[in-house]
């Protein structure tokens, strides 16, 4: 929708508004100016307010900008069943799984690396009595450092004490959850608000962003439709390609005979989100585990089934199948864009960097557009 276009009678209507507020001897020259400056300080104002506004919401703007994009996520299946329940049910019904879906996701990942991971670590203390697997892999590595001058018994004393430590970390993961509760409760409750907010609204935020925006309203509407379209695109590619992975790991350690394999598959869906080295953190001490525990061929299979499954087939198949037709930014700028936002902005970096890189590129693209139709060359949207 096209907001309100300025004409020159407008502006001159402007201006015989403010000499007619002026004396009657104040030149058309002055009254001009006066109402430059009165705009030039309303277009401050408006940056003062919107710094402002920025500055109060940004404790919570991690969750008002989950919510917005599981809004884009979410509107297809809005729309679907809106003529049913109409827009205002619709969009409440919406909500309403997305709050199921996260709190089953939270709580099925709370109880695996508390209860699961604390029995773990149980288990990799018990591995090394005598005849554990543990114990047989000291023995292999102690054959190769003792010639370095480091005894067994020097090995399995830093590992015992590794493998305490382990033990203990997962009842300090348990209370740093505990404490950590209000807060995401917080943000979880902020994002379903927004997420509410924008299914029923979203028409209306772009017209109000029309006439608001120093920008013509069509240039308005792409930065607009780059926004939905690149929040949708990076939310669903990097859960859903979690979700796969965990997936695809999880039947590999079970096959592979490791130990709690629910626990290592959720373990590598997490890790999926870590840029460049992703799921081979969990991989690669799997498959070095396997082979010091005496399991070589198990080893071997788990290498290849995450390199063929877990890594090729998510990454280079279901990951491109998920954004498909919908991602404008090249791979390489995305890369840039997720280490520069975990380094600005934390692991929420994950998914604000590769959207303000878009949204960047985006106006990048509309001042190309703009200097091409004042050339008198092709100015057609992207």
């Amino acid at each position: 929708m096209a907001g309100p276009q300025v004409t020159a009678a407008d502006c001159g209507a402007r201006v015989a508004a403010v000499q007619a507020d002026m004396p009657d001897d104040v030149p058309l020259d002055t009254a001009r100016q006066i109402e430059r400056e009165e705009h030039a300080a309303l277009g401050w104002a408006a940056v003062l307010a919107t710094l402002v506004v920025v500055w109060l919401v940004l404790p919570i703007g991690a969750g008002i900008l989950l919510g917005t994009l599981l809004a884009f996520m979410g509107e297809r299946l809005a729309h679907a069943i809106e003529p049913r329940l109409g827009k205002r049910w619709a969009a409440l019904a919406t909500v309403g799984l997305s709050i199921l879906a996260l709190a089953g996701a939270l709580g099925g990942l709370a109880w695996l690396f508390i209860a699961r991971g604390t029995v773990l670590a149980g288990q990799l203390i018990d591995a090394f009595q005598p005849g554990g697997f543990a114990d047989k892999a000291l023995a292999s590595i102690a054959a190769i450092t003792d010639r370095f001058g480091v005894s067994r018994a020097e090995l399995e004393a830093h590992a015992r004490g590794l493998a305490a430590s382990a033990a203990s970390r997962a009842t300090d993961i348990a209370e740093t959850l505990a404490s950590a509760t209000g807060s995401a409760l917080l943000s979880v409750f902020f994002a379903m608000l927004a997420m509410h907010y924008i299914l029923r609204n979203w028409d209306a935020v772009l017209r109000r962003a029309q006439d608001t925006f120093p920008l013509r309203p069509d240039y308005t509407a792409a930065l607009f439709a780059e926004f939905r379209q690149v929040g949708r695109t990076t939310l669903l590619g990097a859960l859903g390609t979690a979700l796969a992975q965990g997936v695809f790991a999880t039947c590999g350690y079970a096959i592979a005979g490791v130990p709690e394999p629910v626990f290592f598959g959720a373990a590598t869906a997490l890790a999926s989100f870590v840029p460049a080295v992703g799921v081979l953190l969990v991989l690669i001490p799997v498959a070095i585990g396997l082979s010091l525990a005496g399991h070589v061929g198990h080893a071997i299979f788990e290498s290849a089934w995450g390199a063929i499954l877990v890594i090729g087939v998510c990454d280079y198949v279901i990951r491109p199948r998920l954004v498909r037709g919908e991602g404008k930014v090249p791979s390489l700028v995305t890369f840039a864009a997720l280490f520069g936002g975990v380094e600005v902005f934390g692991l929420k970096g994950l998914i604000v960097g590769p959207v303000l890189m878009a949204l960047a590129l985006g106006v990048l693209r509309l001042y190309a557009i703009e200097m091409r139709r004042r050339g008198g060359r092709d100015a057609t949207l992207p």
